[in-house]
């Protein structure tokens, strides 16, 4: 199913947002601009609609551990889950661009005992991350992205 994935051509953010802004300097600068942004580090995620069935791309702030990757579902303290974190929950297969490196993952929620590590490490890369978590009543959830091979 996974292989017939059009993972080299998938759908950005809506026209006249930042992030396709961000995305598109990403992709054209092959990583060189846009990993660094706003005093923190960003990668671009790929996961396959859930409904769609097709690549989704989307600039997100990571950290890292161990050589995983973990990025934050917080959508600003909306109430619901963004629809990357959807997606990753029904396909977890994704692609993710790190600078100029693009490679295959498996994405997972983080267990309690790896949010709990992993909460104050991600907070110290965008500190908002607290003030949306006061903003909703969901648990935030931390996912960690096991990269398996590299793209291509």
């Amino acid at each position: 199913m996974t292989t017939e994935i059009d993972w080299d051509h998938p759908t950005d953010p809506k026209p006249g947002s930042w992030q396709l802004d961000h995305v598109k300097q990403y992709v054209g600068s092959n990583g060189a601009e846009g990993q660094f942004w706003n005093g923190t580090q960003t990668l671009l995620l790929t996961t396959v609609g859930r409904v769609s069935g097709n690549p989704v791309r989307t600039p997100l702030i990571y950290g890292e551990d161990n050589g995983r990757y973990l990025i934050v579902a917080s959508k600003g303290g909306d109430p619901a889950h963004p629809l990357w974190y959807r997606n990753l929950t029904e396909n977890p297969e994704v692609r993710i661009q790190v600078g100029p490196e693009i490679m295959q993952g498996r994405a997972r929620t983080a267990t309690p005992e790896e949010r709990a590590a992993y909460w104050p490490v991600m907070v110290k890369h965008w500190p908002s991350y607290d003030e949306y978590q006061t903003k909703t009543s969901r648990e935030i959830p931390i996912v960690v992205i096991e990269p398996v091979r590299a793209a291509g």
